[in-house]
């Protein structure tokens, strides 16, 4: 054999061999994520021949997959206030793939969740068409469409670009959890790839980012919400709420030679105050200084046990952006952390969690999205289990600081007719020049006995202007969800 025919052999052999490996590696190592790859159209055409299983929560259906005409067997659709719930149940599209609780519960919805083997043995043996589980959420579809349609009614302009999360404090169950902008999942999931790209398309030129859960994955500095915890790590301290404090109009921040004042440079009242007439007015410098005393470790300690640690709750069944103080490497950092300024980050769903620890007597719960997973037989699979995650405070910690939330609520302006509500609003500045942006915007509350607490954070939107404060718009918004819970709640 001369040398050419030999080079061609060892070519054609080198060849062979790689084609093998390369097969041996698609079909062995590959197998999972090909399969599950959302271009792979013979899986979409096996998965969309068999019912998903359903979304609901309350008593009335979310999504659902109904008999098409069309090339596939099944289509699915969203048949409650869709825009309400798009971003928390998102969607289950030919072409863009999965998102919300489709995505995080698509095994189980599409029938492959080894949980449901059992079902579908009885099935094939049976010769029943192939089912998916369902899936039941804690929402309260009615606090839900309220609070949705007050981001949409703004301020009278036009929505808000904002977020609610509501929850039942004894058990960490999420009652609302609203985004807005919102979409129409049923848009993207439709069989008319038209309607789909043009959804889309709308969706991606937003500048607010519809396809974002705002109140959960969107982190924001808290303002003067955070005052809930520092005042918490005073009354750790000994410190109580009759303590005189500053009611100065500004304060030197420590190690520094910038000057802080309260909001729009006012006084707290002059000379000294004491910490409740602080906590209520919301003042600036007594917490400011009161965060020296309190010490960072302290401060430190009290923000993780209330769920500001930096981390994201497990398993909630969206992403969850986490929530935590960020840098504090100084005393100045630590005075302005105090106030929800500096790095500090929270989700609406986390400082939702703040106002219910306190209503829960100080215990922290994690924040449950879903309430049970039911086979095609709606038999249960896996139920609700609430999950203690540390005490905060002592009850009578939990007692005073709910006695000073409800001083701040009779501050704020507000209330409702015959109802008692604990709160505190938030105004926080950010951006790299703070005076040239507008504001986020908070409100948190509880009503004391009735196991319900709400957080409202506001973004931007028509009306919204540097003089906007957690009272102006955050807070009504965040009554009328309570409203809704209260005329919902067993």
């Amino acid at each position: 054999m001369n040398t050419a025919i030999r080079r061609v052999a060892v070519a054609a052999m080198v060849m062979v061999v790689a084609l093998l490996l390369q097969l041996t590696w698609v079909q062995v190592f590959r197998a999972d994520e090909l399969r599950a790859d959302s271009r792979n159209t013979r899986m979409l055409l096996d998965e969309y021949s068999r019912q998903r299983g359903q979304i609901t929560a309350g008593g009335r259906v979310l999504a659902m997959s109904l008999p098409s005409e069309g090339r596939f067997e099944f289509e699915r659709t969203y048949p409650t206030a869709p825009y309400s719930f798009g971003p928390t149940v998102g969607y289950y599209s030919l072409q863009y793939a999965t998102a919300g609780i489709e995505h995080s519960q698509d095994a189980f919805l599409n029938g492959s969740d080894p949980r449901l083997l059992s079902q579908r043995i009885t099935g094939l043996i049976s010769g029943r068409t192939p089912q998916g589980g369902n899936v039941e959420l804690t929402l309260d579809p009615a606090a839900q469409e309220v609070a949705f349609e007050a981001l949409q009614r703004g301020a009278g302009q036009g929505p808000f670009v904002g977020s609610v999360a509501a929850v039942r404090p004894s058990t960490g169950e999420v009652l609302s959890l609203v985004s807005s902008p919102s979409y129409d999942p049923g848009e993207l999931s439709s069989q008319d790839q038209a309607v789909r790209t043009e959804a889309m398309q709308r969706i991606e030129e937003s500048p607010d980012r519809p396809l974002l859960n705002h109140a959960t994955q969107q982190s924001l500095p808290p303002g003067s919400t955070m005052k809930v915890i520092t005042t918490a790590a005073a009354l750790e301290q000994g410190i109580g709420p009759e303590t005189p404090v500053s009611g100065a109009d500004r304060t030197l921040l420590p190690g520094t030679s910038t000057y802080l004042q309260n909001y729009a440079g006012q006084t707290c009242g002059g000379g000294t105050v004491t910490l409740r007439t602080a906590f209520e007015l919301s003042c600036n410098v007594p917490f400011v200084e009161l965060s020296q005393d309190i010490g960072d470790e302290a401060f430190t300690e009290m923000s993780a046990r209330f769920g500001v640690d930096g981390t994201a709750p497990e398993n909630f069944g969206l992403p969850v952006a986490p929530s935590g103080l960020g840098e504090m490497d100084d005393a100045a950092q630590l005075a302005m952390s105090s106030i929800g300024q500096s790095d500090v980050r929270m989700t609406t769903l986390q400082n939702a969690m703040v106002a219910a620890t306190v209503s829960n007597g100080g215990v922290r719960m994690q924040p449950q999205l879903i309430k049970a997973l039911t086979a095609p037989d709606l038999s249960v699979i896996e139920g609700f289990t609430p999950r203690d995650a540390g005490r905060a405070l002592t009850d009578e910690q939990a007692a005073t600081m709910t006695e000073l939330m409800v001083g701040a609520e009779a501050h704020a302006g507000g209330g409702l007719p015959g109802v008692t509500i604990a709160s505190k609003t938030g105004t926080a500045e950010h951006g790299a020049d703070s005076s040239e942006s507008i504001p986020y915007t908070w409100y948190i509350a509880f009503v004391p006995g009735q196991d319900i607490a709400v957080a409202v954070a506001l973004e931007s939107g028509p009306g919204i202007t540097r003089d906007t404060v957690g009272a102006t718009y955050a807070a009504p918004i965040g009554r009328e969800v309570l409203g809704a819970l209260m005329g919902g709640t067993p």
